[in-house]
């Protein structure tokens, strides 16, 4: 029992003398890990800096590109319709015929239905210059319906009286915004649109090509809207203010100087 209890008490000896080692390395261990958590929190440091400073330098290019290249504004066009004062003025019209009247005016038959196409009060956003515009609501139907329209009837008029481009050109100027914009902010986009020429393919641009039919014309603007919104969700844009279908509006909300986050 006594040489029992002394090869015990070695052990126990040893033991210890292998946890005080153990001990050593831990707190050895744990200096290491406080060094690099200083490092770690230094360099992290630096990173937000850098971060920042890489979103000022992207809020800067931005605004650059957006005041001198691709300027957008508001434009009212709540322009009343003449034919509306004429039948006020009109004495002897009641109330129920002039309304009647008006809206018939305002309503239109397009591809199988009655399509009420009243822009009183409504508005609209220029890009690159007050001459090209869209809508604000996103109903680009002029266009395939000017496109349908051409294929029933030929003349000079056609070309020249034309509503589809200044919806074709605004369109494919956001495009051409939109690509270089995720360049700067460096977010890859859902949707591919086309901006320019490709020699191998022969293709030209979605909107700027040739005339589009109703489904293709759809597709590309649906896709141009997505990118938007990509662009939009990437920046922390407020969610409140955006709408599915307002390609400039969201826009100018992406690029607008009152975005906290733009450039992140």
């Amino acid at each position: 029992d006594t040489e029992g209890l002394l090869r015990i008490k070695e052990e126990n000896q040893k033991h210890y003398r292998r946890a005080q080692r153990h001990q050593e390395k831990k707190e050895k261990i744990q200096r290491h890990n406080r060094k690099l958590g200083d490092l770690v929190e230094k360099k992290s440091y630096e990173l937000r800096t850098q971060y920042e400073h890489l979103a000022n330098l992207r809020r800067t290019h931005i605004l650059e590109l957006t005041s001198v290249i691709f300027p957008m504004e508001e434009v009212k066009t709540s322009m009343r319709d003449p034919a509306d004062v004429s039948s006020e003025s009109d004495n002897a019209m009641t109330s129920s015929t002039v309304s009647k009247l008006a809206e018939a005016r305002r309503t239109t038959y397009l591809s199988g239905r009655w399509v009420c196409d009243d822009h009183n009060g409504d508005t609209s956003i220029s890009i690159t210059g007050p001459w090209i515009i869209l809508p604000n609501n996103g109903d680009y139907s002029a266009y395939y319906s000017w496109v349908e329209e051409k294929k029933t009837t030929q003349g000079p008029d056609m070309e020249h009286n034309n509503p589809a481009h200044t919806i074709s050109a605004a369109l494919c100027y956001a495009t051409q915004l939109v690509n270089t914009l995720s360049l700067i902010l460096d977010v890859n986009l859902p949707k591919k649109l086309c901006n320019r020429q490709v020699k191998t393919q022969q293709r030209n641009h979605e909107f700027c090509g040739e005339n589009l039919s109703r489904h293709r014309f759809t597709r590309a603007v649906k896709k141009l809207n997505a990118n938007i919104l990509h662009l939009c969700f990437s920046q922390h844009v407020n969610l409140d203010l955006l709408h599915p279908l307002h390609t400039l509006r969201n826009l100018m909300y992406l690029v607008s100087p009152d975005t906290e986050n733009l450039g992140r």
